[in-house]
């Protein structure tokens, strides 16, 4: 790592420490003793465009509490769009396993958290996934996976609905595909209409789902009925 002409080591009583460097190379406003630990993952370019904004809405980076926020809010949105960087198949890792079952299988109350592409606020809630094999199914968590692939991700419900539908339907083949997500959107609580309980509601269905009546009600009704 290049050392930072800006920060400056210094000796006390819990030993020697080095500088945080904020901005373009700017050296924080540091009352003399302190120090601010220098994160060995910073995203220098991105770290600047988060500086940047904290200078628009008013702020000053360079105070205290806000010395480290660029790094950290780079890091989070690392994380929370993570699922840019993940691929399918690895995540499915050959959980999926030939077996001689017909039937309905469902997981229920997948939590997801997602951003929306429009205001980069989040949006969260649950997410309903049944499918129907045709001699494969798949373990179980890998459909929570599924669903973190396609959430941690600028997105919009509808879309991430239709993409963890047709992610299943590709891996599997299987007779049918249901899911169901339920969201609250930020977007609408904290600004906009300001609506605090309003849930937005999704669903994609896919095969047998889609052409049969009473196999979309029967998976409608098992995912409202209690555990």
């Amino acid at each position: 790592m290049r050392s930072d002409p800006h920060s400056q080591s210094h000796d006390s009583n819990t030993g020697t420490g080095e500088g945080f460097t904020t901005g373009a190379g700017r050296a924080p406003k540091l009352d003399q003793g302190q120090t601010v630990a220098l994160p060995e993952d910073r995203e220098p370019a991105f770290e600047q465009h988060i500086h940047d904004i904290l200078s628009e809405i008013g702020e000053n980076p360079d105070r205290e509490g806000l010395l480290r926020t660029p790094y950290r809010v780079a890091k989070a949105y690392r994380f929370l769009t993570e699922g840019y960087t993940m691929d399918i198949d690895q995540v499915l890792n050959g959980a999926v396993f030939e077996e001689d079952y017909n039937e309905m299988v469902i997981v229920k109350d997948i939590d997801f958290y997602s951003l929306c592409e429009h205001h980069m606020l989040p949006f969260f809630g649950r997410c309903h996934i049944a499918y129907i094999p045709a001699g494969r199914i798949i373990g179980l968590s890998k459909l929570p996976r599924i669903v973190e692939v396609f959430s941690r991700r600028l997105q919009v419900q509808e879309r991430m609905t239709q993409q963890i539908a047709d992610a299943l339907q590709h891996a599997l083949q299987p007779l049918g595909v249901a899911v169901v997500c339920e969201g609250r959107h930020m977007c609408m609580m904290m600004r906009g209409v300001q609506k605090q309980n309003s849930v937005a509601t999704t669903s994609e269905m896919l095969g047998a789902f889609e052409a049969n009546s009473k196999t979309r009600e029967e998976f409608l009704r098992l995912i409202n009925t209690g555990f």
